[in-house]
């Protein structure tokens, strides 16, 4: 796994290293060095500066191109310096390196090879200066090989989200990723990403970001000795007439015997009994109680389904009712496994008391999108994408449940620690892409001791297996479908190569 901090743990983590007896000044030349190298320089190179540290890092860039006989020249927005830019500033004069005005001197860079953006760092936060904007601009319609170092100028560094930023070919963190480079807007504006290590100890406890080995060991292998009770039986509860149930839970069910489950047990309204069967063949139909298309709640036969089950996925499709709600309390009330609620299942939870949660016997996993998310704590979703990891974290904490929160990125914590995944893509924003998460979280779930985890490698898994169906069929044209019949590549491609 690699470490992702937060802005403020970054920079807690910057000053205690400084405290430590390293000079700032050291750490930014280390910067500088892992900039220089990261990149394959096309000449001449344009050196956009703001005004902080990040700006330090443009100034000390140009003396390591000059040195290398790389012709660059540094472009100004600001005559203010911080104490260790101004240092690498002052040998920049020196060493005679032309340093121009950007906006009175230059409004086109497309001469250029290279364009550095070192204008703001990872801690700007809010919508950019008109002199910035301008710059943003010039840079963007340049068409040149565009850097951005340690963060996009503009991107938000904590919440991937941005006003106007600067849209790079290649980013070079410093010292660790931070949020901001994977969520919301990160992956439109960053064709490729890479970190410099200088050597930065974390203060405090650091996100993770997961990566294809750590799934593999995850998974592990299967032992000849095993049968499907091995691997765990599970419930997919959902569907309704009314909401086209039948082919979600259809979806739901390829996707988890994809995934690894032993058995799946599909629970739905008895009506759509004959609908659903002919695309479930591996699995068990368990027919409920059923109330004009509806499912009822009939607490007899939700106890015979549950019996003995590991996991239990509830509420896609299965509409918002008086008796759906009933389903769900008695869940939370009486089961003791795994308790993945989706779709219709988090609205339902939403009016519900949080006590009610909290004292759940189940292990309970979220799996919310934002709107879903911003029902369920009560905000708008503009302020939930201003601090979307903690908002996460608090609820997880507060409810006692795993909180996965979908995205570009999905975020995934417990509200001890925080997950990102950054598999997935646009091919994914299709209606039942949401099912098909559920079902693998369900068979990993029932198969995975942490549950932590299995909620973490359903996620992982799921996105890779959307980004192998996206290279097949397109954006465009892919659907939900197209992600479960790559599950199994997605599967092979972590097991088989890592």
């Amino acid at each position: 796994m690699i470490n992702i901090l937060s802005v403020d743990n970054m920079r807690k983590s910057d000053a205690s290293t400084i405290a430590a007896g390293t000079p700032g000044r050291e750490l930014m030349m280390r910067a500088t060095r892992g900039i220089y190298d990261s990149v394959s320089w096309k000449s001449p190179v344009a050196i956009v500066c703001g005004s902080g540290n990040n700006a330090g890092d443009g100034y000390a860039l140009a003396l390591l191109l000059h040195e290398a006989d790389i012709a660059c020249d540094i472009y100004l927005l600001s005559d203010r310096f911080s104490e260790d830019g101004r240092y690498y500033y002052d040998k920049c004069t020196v060493a005679g390196i032309r340093i121009l005005q950007l906006l009175c001197e230059a409004q086109d860079l497309s001469s250029y090879g290279t364009v550095v953006d070192c204008m703001l760092g990872t801690g700007f936060a809010g919508p950019v200066r008109d002199d910035v904007a301008q710059a943003i601009d010039i840079i963007n319609r340049s068409g040149v090989f565009v850097v951005s170092v340690d963060i996009n100028s503009g991107l938000n560094g904590d919440t991937g989200m941005a006003e106007k930023c600067v849209v790079s070919d290649l980013t070079v963190s410093i010292g660790d990723y931070k949020p901001g480079h994977y969520l919301s807007m990160a992956k439109d504006v960053m064709k490729s990403r890479i970190n410099c290590d200088i050597g930065i100890t974390p203060v405090d406890r650091p996100y993770r970001l997961v990566e294809k080995e750590d799934i593999s060991t995850l998974l592990g292998t299967r032992p000849n000795y095993s049968n499907k009770g091995t691997y765990g039986y599970i419930a997919l509860i959902g569907g309704s007439k009314k909401y086209s149930g039948a082919i979600r839970l259809a979806c739901m069910a390829n996707a988890a015997m994809r995934s690894g489950a032993g058995v799946v047990k599909v629970a739905l309204p008895e009506s759509l009994y004959h609908d659903v069967t002919p695309h479930i063949l591996e699995s068990t139909i368990f027919p409920m109680t059923d109330n004009d298309g509806e499912m009822a709640y009939d607490p007899t036969k939700l106890d015979e389904l549950v019996r003995n089950v590991k996991t239990v996925a509830f509420g896609m499709g299965i509409g918002v009712t008086e008796d759906t709600e009933a389903i769900l309390k008695h869940l939370l009330q009486t089961y003791t496994g795994r308790l993945i609620i989706d779709a219709d299942g988090l609205t339902l939870l939403s009016h519900m008391d949080r006590e009610l949660i909290r004292n759940s016997g189940a292990t309970v996993i979220l799996t919310p999108h934002i709107k879903e998310f911003s029902r369920l704590i009560g905000l708008e979703i503009n302020d939930i994408l201003q601090a979307p990891i903690d908002y996460a974290e608090e609820y997880a904490s507060d409810t006692n449940t795993i909180v996965l929160l979908k995205g570009p990125s999905t975020i995934i914590t417990d509200g001890a620690d925080v997950y990102i995944t950054d598999t997935g893509c646009p091919g994914m924003a299709t209606a039942g892409s949401g099912d098909v998460l559920s079902g693998i979280l369900a068979a990993i779930c029932a198969y995975i001791d942490n549950p932590l985890a299995a909620t973490t490698a359903g996620a992982y898994i799921n996105g890779l297996a959307g980004e192998l169906a996206e290279s097949i069929y397109s954006p465009i044209s892919m659907i939900a479908g197209d992600t479960i019949a790559c599950i199994a590549k997605a599967i092979s491609t972590i097991t088989l190569t890592s």
